[in-house]
């Protein structure tokens, strides 16, 4: 697997509540997280949004490719404390991969304000991809201080308090999709993720036959890990991905299966959006 590079630099912008750092990730790194977003995203949490999180991938059996993502957490925890000036210990709320497909925008608002997500300190956003050349728009945006505007570029972070100090946008996304990792950090240690992780590994550990153990395939969640459960309009976009290319899933009778390819007649980001066509198989 390839591993993150160069260190944060050591100088700070004027403003003491955010700091962009350029190139924290190599671009082996993007391009490794990217594949890993695209093998196991789910219907986001807004509109024309997709997201794969850490607590989705160690329930659906995946829990080797959340080995990406541990250096990569601890540096981030370094950088945020330093920065900052921590005298207290950090623990990481939240972790996920993040698509911000043609028109998901998201208005003003800071990443601390609502009741449910007052224990959230910090935040660090992790460009996977670049504006202008993979998607148009998706510019991040604050009311206040510097760096008043941050134009995506691939393996660059930025990182800010999650308070109202930080009030931000994001612009729509006219073109393509931007691709982000993200992180919140918090001083509580009751919404620490790893306990979290650690449960879902341990329940999906023992939950397999010892047959499946040395599978790599993501397995389907429980309804309760996708935004929309199968009973609704929802989907495992892993298959609408497979779907969009062309293929559609019928069901097999007599041991023959009835695979064919079908050419989308309808922009692909918008057949994200909808139910699947045709019987998955059984």
């Amino acid at each position: 697997m390839a591993t993150t590079a160069t260190s944060p630099p050591t100088t700070a912008t004027e403003d003491p509540v955010r700091l962009l750092i350029p190139g924290f990730l190599s671009p082996e790194t993007c391009k490794e997280l990217e594949f890993v977003h695209r093998s196991c995203g789910t219907a986001g949490y807004r509109p024309s949004v997709v997201s794969t999180s850490l607590p989705h991938l160690a329930a659906t059996g995946c829990g080797h490719l959340l080995l990406p993502f541990v250096p990569i957490r601890e540096r981030l925890r370094d950088a945020v404390e330093s920065f900052f000036s921590c005298h207290f210990e950090l623990f990481v709320e939240f972790t996920g991969l993040v698509s911000w497909c043609k028109g998901a925008s998201i208005g003003w608002h800071s990443d601390d304000n609502k009741p449910y997500l007052r224990q959230r300190a910090f935040t660090a956003v992790c460009y996977l991809n670049s504006h202008g050349k993979d998607f148009k728009g998706g510019i991040l945006q604050f009311q206040d201080g510097k760096p008043s505007a941050v134009v995506p570029v691939a393996g660059d972070v930025v990182i800010y308090t999650a308070d109202n100090r930080n009030v931000h946008c994001v612009d729509e996304v006219t073109e393509g999709e931007r691709l982000t990792l993200t992180l919140w950090f918090t001083r509580d240690s009751a919404y620490d993720e790893d306990p979290k992780l650690l449960n879902f590994l341990s329940q999906t550990s023992w939950s397999y036959e010892p047959a499946d153990q040395n599978s790599y395939i993501p397995l389907p969640a429980s309804d309760n890990m996708y935004w929309f459960s199968y009973e609704q309009s929802g989907f495992d976009i892993r298959c609408a991905r497979v779907h969009i290319l062309g293929f559609s899933f019928r069901a097999s009778s007599d041991g023959e299966s009835n695979n064919t390819s079908v050419a989308p007649a309808e922009d692909p980001i918008e057949l994200l959006g909808k139910p699947l066509g045709g019987e998955m198989m059984s």
